[in-house]
């Protein structure tokens, strides 16, 4: 099996982890880290016996590199995505993928033009059991699909200065229910706030409405004492409700409730490899640059209608 040449910028928690599943994958050949703290670059790579750069624009220049994750604060994610993809090489790019929509409009262009591999790094699909609720729908399993509620609530975040609670949270349950509608909201009408952080909002509460009737409900927060990550997804004949930490999911009907057992996966390998193998197979990713470029959109509509006071209309 060829392995695809990988590189990771950005050495933080999460790069770490894109670098620890990249060295484990058959797919990839993890080649170097780059963090512009040469320290972080040179402790990482050293733990997993590759190169580090301080510059991504040194790392870009080689040839065995083939791919790049983007794994850095959010307002440099277009920097570094924009600057990969204009050294020819594939790009997965951690969320919110910009901080407006007209870096990610670039972003999506530029990519498109050098016909590159895109993905937005919206981990939360690569869970099995959202794949298995996505396939309950497809097959009318749950009947019709009425609404989706999502909470994604915790503590107050080690790191918070880049992006507020909707770009950094709730714009995960965005694309899932877009995901899982098959459909683009709207309209979007929001309500969120700051009882913390001065800058960004943390916590917000968003409805979206998609032709059709169906809806979704997501609340996200950076105020609860202990954390909790739940879908529940709401069918004419049944509900089906995923617990993203445990990966537990139960299926509710009239006259019984099921628990279906699934092999816990670790959903950043899955996503990982996904993205190797559609590189290496000339495949269309199961989630885009412009997956990435429509929940933006979405969730910049939210924050506008909590600024508002009033919903925003999407088309």
């Amino acid at each position: 099996m060829r392995k695809l040449g990988v590189a990771v910028v950005g050495a933080g928690f999460w790069g770490r982890n894109h670098a620890r599943n990249l060295r484990e994958l058959a797919e990839t050949r993890l080649i170097a880290v780059c963090d512009r703290d040469e320290a972080k670059a040179k402790a990482v790579a050293e733990l997993f016996g590759v190169e580090a750069y301080s510059d991504s624009r040194h790392l870009l220049k080689r040839s065995d590199v083939e791919a790049v994750t983007v794994c850095t604060w959010s307002t440099n994610l277009a920097k570094e995505t924009l600057r990969a993809l204009k050294a020819g090489k594939h790009v997965l790019v951690e969320k919110p993928m910009a901080n407006n929509l007209q870096e990610a409009k670039r972003i999506v262009d530029v990519a498109q033009r050098n016909q590159l591999t895109l993905m937005t790094g919206f981990l939360m699909r690569f869970i099995p059991g959202v794949q298995r609720i996505k396939e309950s729908i497809a097959k009318g399993e749950i009947g019709k699909l009425v609404y989706c509620t999502a909470r994604r609530v915790s503590q107050w975040p080690e790191r918070v200065g880049d992006v507020g609670v909707v770009k950094d949270l709730a714009i995960h349950d965005i694309d899932i229910t877009r995901y899982l509608s098959d459909s683009d909201p709207a309209e979007v009408y929001a309500k969120a706030g700051s009882f913390r952080h001065r800058k960004f909002e943390d916590h917000a509460q968003i409805l979206l409405t998609f032709e059709g009737g169906t809806t979704a409900f997501i609340e996200a927060n950076w105020l609860t004492p202990y954390k909790i990550r739940k879908l529940t997804v709401t069918g004419s004949e049944a509900i089906m409700t995923l617990d993203y930490i445990t990966q537990e999911i139960t299926i509710e009907t009239a006259g019984q409730t099921l628990a279906p057992r699934y092999e816990v996966k670790e959903p950043l390998k899955l996503e990982l490899q996904h993205f190797a193998n559609s590189i290496l197979n000339n495949k269309e990713p199961i989630v885009t640059g412009s997956d990435g470029l429509k929940a933006l959109q979405i969730a910049d509509a939210a924050l506008e209608s909590a600024q508002k006071g009033k919903a925003i209309k999407l088309r």
